[in-house]
């Protein structure tokens, strides 16, 4: 195994689960980064639960495919045109429609081996997870914030399934985006499972090029659900002038190139991840950004600098929020999962509470900066949650 094949995998295997060496998956990848030890699921084998929403809404879900024509697939060129697979989560009239599965079989099979490879824990079960949204129900009437949202590098964006379905349930349509060739695997509506082309030898650049890819991709997005003809046949349900972002891990920094190329992105969330080119070098002219992250990670504590580089240059509404307990994956449902398969966060903050804690927070900033709701948990600690810390650097 050449040496960027083994940073490549190591830091693969760092990010889906909460294992002991997930707390390096923030930062760009090390050339001495450790391979995972290998982590058996018991043989009392469970299904993962997602926590229910906390918004008044019930949650409805569809799937697009959508293909840009004027872009060629950054990673497999011989592939054709772009193409991309996205869940979109928006409110919905209770009891309408049916269950929506967290993954196909072969998304899952993938994702346990590239995360996990010496598992015994059932794809199946995985794939079976169980959801809060509705898949076809019924959308109600109005017009919604749009929220996008770009999952970790090399996770499926069913990892973000439980932040969509509460954001759905708080009043938000969301588009949930997985990047081709970028996540384990990814299942299109002819039957095709494409494996992660550039998971063990990254491109170029990496893994600024992955972020400026996935810019492009948000942009596109963007323009098929805000256009003249909409490919999403509820599009009708968003409002193009309130539309915000969010990521986790490299999904986190391209947020922040996608707003910095992209001014119809009003607001931004990285979560967790680090910046590659402590973008946005101009600024945001104005526009509020929030970084919420483990503690491990803040410079003081001998963390990741380049949240002080990129602090720096935001220009506008802003708040840096620290988790204590939380590890890399706490932003995702990676720990609920991690926890049917009998794997302990490493840092201790029950799953529950991690998903309790990210949904709060992103939540209340979409609700001010896209709704125009005050939300006093933005603007100083809380006793009801001691975990977070405001930093001020």
């Amino acid at each position: 195994m050449t040496r960027i094949r083994r940073t490549a995998a190591a830091v693969a295997l760092a990010l889906l689960l909460p294992l002991p060496i997930a707390g390096m998956a923030s930062a760009a990848p090390s050339a001495t980064a450790p391979i995972a030890a290998a982590h058996t699921a018991p043989k009392a084998f469970t299904t993962p639960e997602l926590p229910r929403p906390t918004g008044p809404h019930a949650a409805g879900r569809d799937i697009l495919h959508l293909v840009d024509q004027d872009r060629p697939d950054p990673w497999v060129p011989s592939a054709g045109p772009r193409q991309l697979m996205v869940s979109m989560y928006y409110p919905a009239h209770p009891g309408t429609g049916g269950p929506a599965p967290y993954m196909t079989a072969e998304e899952a099979r993938l994702q346990l081996k590239l995360m996990l490879p010496n598992s015994d824990y059932p794809p199946q079960l995985l794939a079976n997870t169980r959801t809060r949204a509705h898949a076809g129900a019924r959308p109600e009437h109005g017009r919604f914030p749009l929220v996008v949202l770009s999952p970790g590098f090399a996770m499926s964006r069913s990892t973000l399934t439980g932040l969509a379905e509460d954001l759905a349930s708080r009043g938000y349509v969301v588009a949930l985006v997985d990047h081709t060739y970028e996540a384990a695997g990814i299942t299109f509506p002819d039957g095709r499972t494409l494996a992660c082309a550039i998971c063990d030898t990254p491109p170029a650049g990496w893994p600024g090029t992955v972020s400026a890819s996935r810019a492009k991709d948000i942009s596109f997005v963007l323009d098929e659900l805000t256009g003249r003809h909409p490919a999403w046949r509820y599009a009708r349900m968003i409002d193009p002038n309130r539309i915000g972002m969010a990521g986790h891990s490299i999904g986190g920094d391209a947020t922040s190139v996608a707003m910095a190329a992209d001014d119809r992105i009003r607001a931004g969330v990285n979560m967790d991840g680090h910046f590659n080119a402590t973008e946005p070098a101009t600024g945001m002219h104005g526009r509020p950004f929030l970084l919420i992250d483990k503690l491990a990670d803040h410079p003081a504590g001998g963390g990741d600098t380049s949240w002080d580089k990129a602090w720096a240059n935001l220009d506008g509404w802003k708040r840096w929020l620290t988790v204590t307990g939380a590890d890399h994956t706490s932003f995702t449902d990676a720990d609920v999962l991690g926890a049917a398969m009998g794997i302990p966060t490493p840092n201790g903050l029950p799953a529950p509470r991690s998903e309790e804690i990210t949904r709060s927070y992103v939540g209340a900033f979409f609700d001010l900066q896209l709704k125009g709701i005050p939300q006093p948990l933005l603007d100083g600690p809380s006793p009801a949650n001691p975990e977070v810390a405001f930093q001020h650097p």
